[in-house]
């Protein structure tokens, strides 16, 4: 039992003595390619963490939610891309990224479940965000296709991660809902950065 409740201090640890990773955002002047589009969310916190626990509470609520959830956000962050890449406006994005943060663990530790139509609309609306910061930071040129592309499969692959732990920690509930909890923590540190 030790040794399970020092991994998530651990990272909590790494979180708060890190906070250049809080966030990732597009560096000007940086090439925006499928490769690069597809490295992308695996250089900031805050979208790492809320894509894998996008996957992670799908694990929860099993049945069609396993896919409905992580392709829901999927196709809402592309559009939220368009939205941003087309120069509207959204306010409050950066508190939107850190909030599904917090909630997404919160709802992890908290093995919540609601109706799919209600959870899918709830991931959607995080997804918006997610994606529209992307598409706002990114320039419009040729590439923004292929960053995209490349952005949007890491993001199935971060979900395909989620999933996978939530399924093989299916008979550890409260190890599921710790990570959760951990998850809910970090977003800690996303908040501090937009003080």
């Amino acid at each position: 039992m030790k040794r399970i409740c020092s991994t998530p201090v651990l990272a909590l640890a790494g979180v708060l003595l890190l906070p250049g990773l809080a966030s990732a955002h597009i560096i000007p002047g940086t090439t925006h390619g499928l490769r690069e589009g597809f490295l992308h969310p695996f250089t900031g916190l805050d979208h790492l963490l809320a894509m894998f626990a996008v996957g992670l509470w799908a694990a929860q609520h099993r049945g069609r939610a396993l896919w409905m959830i992580p392709l829901t956000f999927v196709g809402v962050m592309g559009l939220g891309g368009a939205i941003g890449l087309a120069g509207a406006a959204i306010p409050g994005v950066e508190w939107g990224i850190a909030i599904s943060v917090l909630v997404l663990g919160a709802l992890i530790a908290s093995a919540a479940q609601f109706k799919l139509s209600w959870s899918v609309c709830l991931v959607g609306l995080f997804a918006l965000f997610h994606g529209y910061a992307h598409g706002h930071e990114m320039p419009a040129a040729m590439s923004a296709a292929t960053f995209s592309a490349g952005f949007m499969a890491a993001t199935l692959v971060l979900h395909g991660a989620g999933i996978a732990v939530g399924l093989c920690l299916r008979k550890q509930e409260r190890l599921v809902r710790l990570v959760g909890a951990t998850i809910a923590l970090c977003s800690v540190c996303l908040f501090a950065g937009l003080s």
